[in-house]
């Protein structure tokens, strides 16, 4: 299928600016996916300002260079460097340098200053049926499946280039019927004390990554609506174990008001029935770390901690001094409200750690420790931070971890799936 482009999107491409640098990757890439056409979106989230070479500071300059802007809503995602200046930054010169250019030109290009992976936290809520290009895999899975916009998963610079134009590829999770369920993820078998704890949507998330791969399933005998952090965290472990860019739960997202309206067919393909024993594997296989009588550090907030997040850890830490640093990763967006309410100076002389705009497992911030332990209640922290850190991994509720970095060894609360 060949692709066509307006006489408007033929003129801009041939242009030898910035945007016509941009218009000719986003025509190249849909060339490529085998789309047909462009479609004008709505908005964009940005993954590609994260510093990882001098090539991408020097392709975001080369775009300032030639008058390129954006010209739909474009937020941005973790950059590497805390620029609140709420944590240290053990990234040292040329790349602090070049990561600091390189988050400018992304603000020069004209994009909002939101440095958060979870934009939707921010405000950044796409209507349901709206065309978006979004990159960060939690932060897509959260658009497609809770906000029920339409989006695949945009990769770093064809991102930004689909902000300039205003475009993206009709393919994929645009289309409606892509979008249908073809497979069933049953979790009735699991207790309800479970299903209503924090813990469980990471380790559900995690195995449904796992299970599915990139298919689109609906998951059944969920009874109520978990919240919309439990979902975050949900798609956040699924993007990370699988490839996972939309989920649909019957009768909670918006898409699914049940089983039968969801599905592509009136059978679906496969049927995957959780039972306690595949929930308490997933559960253990989050924990990489041999049975450890200490820890050297928690890390929470991936996706970055919501303000219901915070109200829940102060709670949990109640004036207590950590023996251990917790490191606790948002936006500037929850920042702001924190310092307003003078919480943020209680958070940090009890040992909490806050880190904005950036996370500990994109930029180095936790000690270099060989043989470190961390522990997590974050599904996607718990898949990335061996490779990342070089940190060992214990995975482990929210009140667990909080208690553990009071007593400074690590504490567990089994709750039976």
């Amino acid at each position: 299928m060949s692709l066509s482009l307006s006489p408007e999107e033929q003129a801009t491409a041939a242009g030898q600016d910035g945007a016509g640098m941009a218009m000719r990757i986003v025509a190249e890439s849909a060339r490529l996916l085998g789309a047909p056409r462009l479609i004008p979106i709505a908005s964009t989230h940005i993954d590609g300002a994260l510093y990882h070479g001098d090539s991408g500071t020097l392709f975001a300059e080369r775009l300032v260079e030639g008058g390129a802007k954006v010209t739909v809503r474009s937020t941005l995602n973790v950059g590497a460097l805390d620029l609140m200046g709420c944590s240290r930054i053990r990234l040292e010169e040329p790349q602090r340098g070049m990561a600091r250019r390189m988050m400018e030109a992304y603000r020069k290009l004209g994009c909002e200053q939101s440095w958060t992976c979870a934009p939707y936290q921010a405000g950044h809520r796409p209507a349901l049926g709206s065309d978006v290009a979004w990159g960060e895999s939690n932060a897509v899975v959260f658009c497609n499946s809770v906000l029920g916009a339409r989006t695949n998963r945009y990769g770093d610079f064809l991102d930004i280039a689909c902000a300039i134009t205003g475009r993206a590829p009709d393919y994929g999770l645009h289309r409606p019927d892509n979008r249908r369920a073809r497979l069933v993820f049953d979790v009735s078998g699991l207790s309800p004390s479970f299903l209503a704890s924090e813990i469980a949507w990471p380790v559900l998330g995690s195995l449904y990554g796992r299970e599915v791969g990139n298919a689109i399933g609906v998951v059944t005998g969920v009874a109520s609506h978990p919240g919309e952090d439990a979902l975050k965290a949900f798609g956040a472990a699924a993007a990370s174990s699988g490839a996972v860019g939309l989920f649909h739960i019957a009768g909670v997202t918006p898409e699914a008001p049940d089983v039968e309206t969801i599905l592509a067919e009136p059978e679906p393909k496969a049927a995957i029935r959780v039972t306690p024993e595949m929930a308490a594997k997933a559960r253990a296989g989050l924990s990489t770390a041999a049975a450890s009588k200490t820890i050297d550090a928690v890390a929470i907030g991936s996706p970055h901690l919501s303000h219901a997040e915070f109200d829940s850890l102060e709670r949990l830490i109640a004036g207590r001094r950590l023996a251990v640093p917790i490191y606790a990763c948002t936006g500037r967006h929850a920042l702001a409200l924190l310092e307003r309410d003078g919480r943020r100076k209680r958070l940090e002389a009890g040992g909490v750690v806050i880190v904005a705009d950036t996370c500990v497992v994109v930029t180095p911030i936790m000690p270099d420790l060989v043989g470190g332990v961390l522990m997590t209640n974050s599904g996607k922290f718990a898949h990335y931070a061996p490779g990342n850190t070089g940190y060992a991994v214990l995975y482990a509720s929210l009140a667990d971890c909080v208690e553990s970095a009071v007593l400074g060894r690590p504490v567990f609360t089994e709750i039976a799936a």
